[in-house]
């Protein structure tokens, strides 16, 4: 089995409830933030939003400089925008992540700014960290947020005090 079609059911999962998560977003409460150090909800949403399709970059190229990159940002416009943009870049993941061969793995893969290194390692390690484990991350800052806003958060791993799953 290849090592990709292990990780393809991760994958499902973790968009699946990340999409869940990005559906109880309150798009009027962008201002929204629960620290002074804190982004707002207009920003964090859009950057989960963002997240699902960084892994593209991970498993297709060689490494990224954030100097040098030309991506447009995502805006906090509406929940439909926001999964739309979600589900796009999911897919292209998806896709990448289905078709890679297992020498690709230990590649290694290189996040700098300006030139100044933020991480470098193989592929599988930046699909983890950089990619996967960053994007849980985020939504488990969103679920905060969703809490402290009065929205539902919907279990992920197992019930949350507004999804119960039965229990």
């Amino acid at each position: 089995m290849r090592i990709s079609d292990l990780l393809l059911s991760e994958f499902d999962e973790e968009m699946k409830k990340t999409r869940l998560t990005l559906e109880r977003v309150p798009m009027d409460k962008g201002d929204f933030t629960p620290h002074a150090k804190s982004s707002t909800l207009a920003k964090l949403a859009p950057h989960v939003t963002e997240l699902a399709g960084f892994g593209h970059t991970v498993l297709t190229t060689p490494g990224l400089d954030f100097a040098n990159s030309s991506r447009t940002r995502v805006p906090f416009e509406s929940t439909e925008q926001l999964l739309q943009a979600f589900d796009q870049g999911a897919a292209k993941v998806r896709d990448a992540l289905k078709n890679l061969p297992d020498d690709a793995w230990t590649q290694t893969w290189a996040l700098s700014f300006q030139g100044k290194p933020i991480f470098s390692g193989d592929r599988f390690l930046a699909y983890r960290q950089m990619y996967l484990n960053h994007l849980i991350h985020h939504r488990a800052q969103l679920g905060v947020y969703l809490r402290l806003t009065g929205e539902p958060v919907p279990a992920t791993y197992g019930p949350s005090a507004d999804d119960t799953m039965g229990f």
